[in-house]
């Protein structure tokens, strides 16, 4: 058993909270101090927000390396240098402090121009990315997640907000942060950094006009204190416009021309387990993505619901130890959209899983879902897919959410290997 875990187990969980981001940073600190603090010299981007982090991410890393910089990534799906980008086999974001340290030396080994590096809410309340200079920071939205750790809403926030605060302290940096106007938080975000520069279709410094959405992407005009940028971004979604947008900013920040930030958004094909479209030749759409909060719901339900041709059949769980709140919240939204709903496991660790499955069904019974007709409980994954699959008739679209890129499935006897992708291409075959 780890010293955190002993000392967890002493203390009170509210003292432990308070003491918790000491000891991270105690730990951040003397593995610095051992590796030689790899983060000196690094210029890096941080992109942090509920939803759209590692998407936006990519998209700023691929239009930086079609710029011809030479740019290292670190995110929930992947990391590496340039074109040598591996999978993340872990199951969270940010890695443990003394592999984040190795890391950070790989990009510094590389003379990257640029770190992009998707950052956490608990990597930046424990102070894990300690002696990271970042020099420009990205929110993308602030919405209801991980309050299970954070306790509020508030506390959530103000969490994603040292992210601006780091960059603002960096007087070798940018000092620029990149903001989402329509977000209720958006002031909070702009008061910790010395130049706030917030985006959005309705409101914001730069805006989208002219947005075209189509199913596999859309066509927008960018435009920001005269300069126009005409946007084609590659992956579907109204959610996309913004990362693109975050991405325009970005490119503007660090001082690239026009003709590189288009080519460089319209360069990002796709980004694994993000609306990843699944075909076997079958009649009929399979999708997996990500999708795990309350918010990414609903705005994914909104774009897909009204070009869905039939039904609308939608898998997902919630995962276990983590924020309860957002379960019924979760079943009520995709008993509000879908035709048909199929609840199963997403990580139940070592809580009951049909205890979880009946908190999602109680937010779709809510909303009118009827257990055995249009709502059904399949608690193995697999198995739940495969009832999806064969649920479908043509021109259907099924959905396959929570687990998207992971490579693992978290059960009670601990890590388990996992393909979500995998499986739904098995489930299409064995039809």
């Amino acid at each position: 058993m780890s010293i955190r875990k002993i000392v967890k187990k002493l203390l009170p969980t509210g003292m432990f909270r308070a003491i918790e981001p000491y000891g991270h940073l105690a730990e951040s600190f003397f593995f610095n101090l051992i590796n030689g603090f790899p983060g000196r010299g690094l210029k890096v981007i941080g992109v942090t927000g509920t939803n759209g982090k590692t998407t936006t991410a990519f998209m700023i890393h691929k239009m930086l390396r079609e710029s011809g910089l030479r740019t290292g990534l670190m995110t929930t799906v992947a990391w590496g240098v340039g074109d040598d980008i591996q999978p993340q086999i872990h199951h969270y974001t940010n890695v443990p402090v003394p592999e984040f340290m190795q890391r950070l030396k790989v990009m510094k080994a590389a003379k990257v121009d640029w770190l992009v590096l998707e950052i956490t809410s608990q990597a930046l309340a424990q102070n894990r990315a300690w002696g990271v200079p970042f020099s420009l920071a990205v929110m993308t939205n602030i919405t209801h997640e991980h309050l299970d750790y954070h306790g509020t809403f508030e506390r959530y926030r103000d969490a994603k907000r040292k992210l601006f605060k780091l960059a603002n302290k960096n007087s070798k940096g940018l000092r620029t942060g990149i903001i989402n106007a329509e977000d209720p938080s958006a002031e909070f975000f702009a008061s910790d950094v010395k130049i706030p520069i917030t985006y959005g279709i309705k409101a914001g410094d730069l805006r989208a006009e002219n947005v075209d959405m189509k199913p596999s992407g859309s066509s927008f005009t960018a435009l920001i204190n005269g300069d126009k940028y005409d946007i084609d971004c590659q992956l579907p979604g109204s959610f996309n416009v913004y990362n693109s947008l975050a991405t325009v900013a970005v490119g503007r920040a660090v001082g690239l021309s026009r003709e590189q930030i288009e080519k460089g958004i319209s360069a990002l094909q796709a980004v694994e387990g993000r609306m990843t479209q699944i075909n076997e030749g079958q009649n009929f759409d399979l999708i997996v993505d990500y999708a795990h909060t309350p918010d990414s719901f609903e705005k994914l339900f909104k774009d897909l619901k009204p070009v869905v041709k039939g039904k609308l059949i939608v898998m997902f769980g919630s995962a276990g130890r983590r924020d309860e709140a957002k379960r019924a919240v979760q079943g009520e939204l995709a008993g509000q959209y879908a035709d048909e709903v199929v609840i199963t496991e997403e990580d139940d660790r070592d809580i009951d899983g049909e205890q979880i499955m009946n908190q999602i069904a109680e937010g779709a019974e809510k909303a009118g879902k009827i257990r055995n007709k249009d709502l059904f409980l399949v608690h193995d994954r697999t198995e739940a897919i495969n009832f999806a699959v064969k649920r479908a008739a043509a021109g259907d679209t099924v959905l396959l959410l929570g687990k998207g890129h992971e490579k693992t499935i978290e059960r009670a006897n601990g890590e388990n290997p996992w393909d979500e992708i995998g499986t739904a291409h098995l489930a299409l075959q064995n039809l």
